[in-house]
C-alpha cells in the first residue's frame, strides 16, 4: 500500500496567470499533493521563472508539455507524476488531456472540458480505455451547503421538483477590456482561444452545471438568447435560456459579464411541491429553506445536522466562514482521495467519488453547443441534444 503524497504536473498557471495560483492554493490545502513539475506558460521565459519561484526541480521545469509527458512518463514509478491538472485556456485542453491518459496519468482539468462536444467525447472514450480518474473544476459543487441542498432534493425533502432557477451576473466585462490589454478578458472574448461562446461559455456552464447537479435532473430542451452588449466583442458578452428538465420541471438560466457592479454572486434556487431552497456564493455557508406551510429554516455549514457529503466538506466549526477556495479544495481533495485508493485496490468512499468528470464535461460542451444553436434559431424551443 502506498501512502504518500500525489506527485502532480501543471501545464499553464505561470506567474502571469489567474487560475494558476487558485489551483496550487487548493491542492495545497490538505497537504494531499505535491507539485513537482511543470510546464507552466507557452512563453519559454515565463515557463522558467515560474517553475524557479515554485522551487521545482529545473531538470522537471519545462517548456513543451509533450517534452513534459515523454520524459515523466519514463521516469522511475517512485519519481513519476501521478496526474497532470491542466489550466491553460479552452482550445489547449484537449490535446495535453489525451497525451496525458496515453501516458497514464490522472487528469486534472479546467472547465469547460474542451474546445468541442465532439472533443468532449473523445476524451470519455480515451478514460473509459484506461480506467483514470478525471476532475473538471467546476468549483460551485465543492461548497458545503450546495452539496446540502443536493442530498436535500435527491431525499425528496421538497416533494418532485418543479421549478429551477439559476443566475451568475458579473459586471467585469462592461467595458472592451480585451482592447485595453487585459490577457483574462484577451483569450475569453476570443473565438480562436475561447470557442464559439463567450459569457455562457465561461460561466453560463458553471450556471448549468450547479443547476444539474443540485437538482439531479438533466437540461432536455433550451429556447436562449444571447447578445453582444459591448461594441466591438467577438463573442456574447450576455445572455438568458428558457429550460425544461427530464421531469417536467421548468427553469431560467442568466449569464451575464456586463452587469455593471456585480462580482461572483452565482444564486440557485430550486421549488418543489412542499417548499424551496435557495443558495448563493456571497452568502455561501448559508442554505435558506423555505416551507409552503411552516417557518423558512436556515442551515449552516459546520453544524452537525447536515449530511454526510456537506460535513465532509466542511473544514471549521459552523460560523468560521469557508469559500471559494475551500471549495476548490474539496474538489481536489475528494479527487486525490479517489486517486490514492484506486492506485491502492480500494473502493473510493461515496462521499470521495462527489466530484465534476467527464460526464459533466460533455453535458457542458452540449450546453454551449445548444445555447449558441438555440440562441441563432427562429424556433421558440430546440432540443438539447448530446
Amino acid at each position: 500500500m502506498e501512502n504518500r503524497k500525489l506527485r502532480m504536473a501543471m501545464i499553464g498557471g505561470g506567474k502571469d496567470a489567474f487560475i494558476g495560483a487558485i489551483h496550487r492554493f487548493a491542492f495545497n490545502m490538505d497537504a494531499q499533493v505535491e507539485l513537482v513539475a511543470g510546464t507552466l506558460s507557452i512563453n519559454p521565459e515565463i515557463a522558467i521563472d515560474s517553475g524557479k519561484s515554485l522551487f521545482l526541480d529545473e531538470s522537471r521545469i519545462y517548456t513543451d508539455y509533450k517534452v513534459m509527458l515523454e520524459k515523466e512518463a519514463a521516469m522511475p514509478k517512485d519519481k513519476r507524476i501521478d496526474f497532470v491538472s491542466i489550466v491553460t485556456p479552452n482550445f489547449v485542453h484537449f490535446d495535453p488531456a489525451m497525451m496525458a491518459l496515453d501516458k497514464g496519468f490522472n487528469v486534472v482539468i479546467e472547465k469547460p472540458i474542451t474546445f468541442s462536444l465532439e472533443q468532449a467525447k473523445q476524451l470519455k472514450e480515451k478514460l473509459a480505455q484506461t480506467g483514470l480518474s478525471l476532475l473538471l473544476t467546476h468549483t460551485y459543487t465543492g461548497f458545503p451547503m450546495v452539496k446540502q441542498a443536493k442530498q436535500m432534493l435527491k431525499n425528496g425533502m421538497l416533494g418532485k421538483i418543479r421549478k429551477v432557477y439559476v443566475e451568475y451576473p458579473q459586471g467585469w466585462l462592461s467595458t472592451l477590456k480585451e482592447s485595453e490589454g487585459n490577457a483574462q478578458a484577451s483569450w475569453r472574448t476570443d473565438p480562436k482561444r475561447s470557442g464559439i461562446a463567450g459569457a455562457m461559455g465561461d460561466i453560463g456552464t458553471h450556471a448549468f452545471n450547479i443547476a444539474e447537479y443540485v437538482t439531479g435532473l438533466q437540461v432536455t430542451h433550451l429556447c436562449a438568447n444571447l447578445n453582444i452588449v459591448v461594441d466591438g466583442r467577438m463573442l456574447d458578452d450576455d445572455g438568458a435560456a428558457f429550460l425544461k428538465f427530464n421531469n417536467g420541471a421548468t427553469g431560467v438560466l442568466m449569464a451575464t459579464q456586463i452587469a455593471a457592479g456585480e462580482e461572483n454572486c452565482i444564486k440557485i434556487r430550486v421549488y418543489g411541491e412542499k417548499g424551496g431552497l435557495e443558495w448563493k456564493q456571497e452568502d455561501a455557508n448559508t442554505l435558506l429553506v423555505k416551507w409552503l406551510d411552516k417557518p423558512a429554516e436556515i442551515y449552516r455549514a459546520g453544524t452537525g445536522y447536515v449530511s454526510s457529503y456537506a460535513s465532509h466538506n466542511s473544514r471549521t466549526p459552523a460560523g468560521h466562514p469557508e469559500g471559494y477556495l475551500e471549495a476548490f479544495a474539496n474538489l481536489y481533495r475528494n479527487f486525490s482521495l479517489t486517486v490514492r485508493a484506486k492506485m491502492n485496490g480500494e473502493k473510493p468512499k461515496e462521499e470521495w467519488l462527489d466530484f465534476p468528470g467527464v460526464e459533466e464535461g460533455i453535458r457542458g460542451m452540449a450546453f454551449i453547443e445548444n445555447v449558441v444553436a438555440s440562441g441563432k434559431s427562429d424556433n421558440k424551443w430546440t432540443n438539447f441534444v448530446v
